[in-house]
């Protein structure tokens, strides 16, 4: 019907991650920073809440999804959808949640799984920024937390970047008028599925009358999913779980330049070091529990933006994966570092399926998946690596000091890694199942003591 606004249904890629929810396992993604809280406190030490409100709201408009709510209709009429808020207030959304002072860094993590423990309320928009006053100096804890179906790690970055200013004392846009649109009825979500069934079986009817069409991509998207579905098993290790709702969080800060300088020194890239640094880890840590590590390969799946947008501009989720062997078994970080990087440069070429693709581009598949994950042998944890902004940025004219992902656990990967550049740090944040890994700290060390050892390193030539 002429006129009518095409409903914004989710992609596969984004019910792949909404499913989630109905598994039991945490779906939210975000990050922490460290403020400079002294534009953000008033003299008694309390959060400006008012003014930092009043300073985020024109914003919104830039990302639709905040004033947004997830739909799920009925059986028949389709999958779900986004629709605006009737009503919205953004108080529900910033909010105080204050840390005993002098809080340290464990109070401060302490407070964020606490918070990441309570599931987003589906009746409003899915994400949340706490702001966390309490930490030494006048510093302040901010924790933006979202639902992934609203963006992976690439559209998150680019969520936070809408509310941050690149300078202090950045003017405020304009705020145009939001009158939200009225939810739609059943005749229209019915027509609405209706048409995508028939442009669906279009889609296959086209992949049949051109077969060699359909079999060159099939082709070109197999060694991606051979990876996953067909490669060796991944090994049975302490690492793989079924995963509980707590988590455990460590923050492992590094220096971008040092990074980068490892990388030049053996030829690999600042991921390769990065996954180097993550085995070092697994390394110790299996070993602490009485593991055997020699001749161990662990199976790293390897996050990949597959967004096309231009930098800051990403939305939604397009998310790819390279599954990377991390030799656990050889001793020196060095060498594991190369082995490491052999692999990648390997891998690269293959083109990268979104998670959505395949026999996950059908709920049928998604659901077959999600069924068999606590028991899945294709991976034993996530790394993920995401560029962030180079310069600082500020939140209500308080500087952004230090900034961190967060990534959640599912499944039975009992440990995730997620990693972020910011103005020249390179910060980790480990994610954990809080009752099969009581011992993240001896992780931590052993990453940590490996980014010692290759710092080392970066100045002993390569054997030849």
């Amino acid at each position: 019907m002429a006129g009518t606004p095409v409903l914004q249904r989710l992609t596969a890629s984004d019910l792949f991650l909404l499913m989630w929810d109905d598994y039991g396992w945490s779906s939210d993604i975000g990050g922490l920073a460290i403020c400079d809280g002294s534009g953000l406190l008033d003299p008694g030490g309390w959060i400006r809440i008012g003014a930092v409100r009043t300073r985020l709201e024109p914003r919104l408009h830039l990302v639709p999804r905040f004033q947004q709510l997830l739909c799920r209709p009925r059986l028949g009429l389709g999958w779900p959808l986004w629709v605006d808020a009737p009503g919205f207030d953004l108080a529900e959304h910033i909010r105080v949640h204050p840390l005993a002072a002098p809080a340290g860094e464990s109070q401060l993590l302490q407070a964020c799984q606490e918070l990441a423990r309570q599931r987003l309320d589906p009746t409003r928009p899915l994400w949340e920024l706490w702001l966390l006053p309490g930490l030494p100096d006048g510093r302040v804890g901010a924790y933006l937390r979202l639902h992934h179906a609203l963006a992976d790690g690439a559209a998150a970055l680019a969520a936070f970047g809408v509310l941050l200013d690149p300078a202090p004392g950045a003017p405020t846009p304009a705020t145009p008028p939001w009158t939200p649109v009225p939810i739609p009825g059943t005749s229209q979500l019915l027509a609405d599925n209706l048409r995508r069934r028939r442009q669906e079986l279009a889609r296959g009817w086209s992949g049949l009358t051109h077969p060699g069409k359909t079999l060159a991509q099939a082709r070109a998207a197999w060694p991606a999913w051979r990876e996953v579905l067909a490669e060796q098993p991944a090994p049975r290790t302490s690492l793989n779980h079924p995963v509980g709702a707590d988590r455990r969080l460590a923050l492992i800060r590094g220096r971008l330049d040092v990074t980068k300088q490892i990388a030049h020194a053996h030829q690999a890239t600042v991921n390769d070091v990065v996954l180097a640094a993550v085995a070092g880890g697994l390394r110790q840590l299996l070993a602490s529990r009485g593991e055997d590590v020699a001749g161990l390969v662990q199976r790293a799946m390897v996050t990949i933006s597959l967004h096309d947008e231009q930098p800051g501009q990403a939305h939604g989720n397009k998310p790819g994966w390279m599954m990377v062997p991390l030799p656990l078994g050889e001793p020196d970080p060095a060498r594991r570092l190369e082995l490491i990087a052999a692999e990648t440069a390997a891998r690269k070429h293959k083109a990268r399926p979104q998670a959505g693709t395949g026999i996950f581009r059908f709920a049928a598949g998604q659901r077959a998946w999600y069924r068999h994950f606590p028991r899945q042998r294709s991976v034993n944890l996530v790394v993920t690596n995401a560029p962030g902004p180079p310069q600082p940025l500020y939140l209500a004219d308080a500087k952004l000091l230090e900034l961190f992902p967060m990534m959640p656990v599912m499944g039975n990967l009992t440990l995730v890694v997620a990693v972020l550049s910011y103005a020249g740090q390179l910060n980790l944040t480990t994610v954990a199942d809080h009752d099969y890994c009581a011992d993240l700290e001896i992780f931590t060390h052993g990453v940590r003591r490996t980014l010692d050892d290759l710092t080392r390193s970066r100045h002993t030539p390569a054997p030849c």
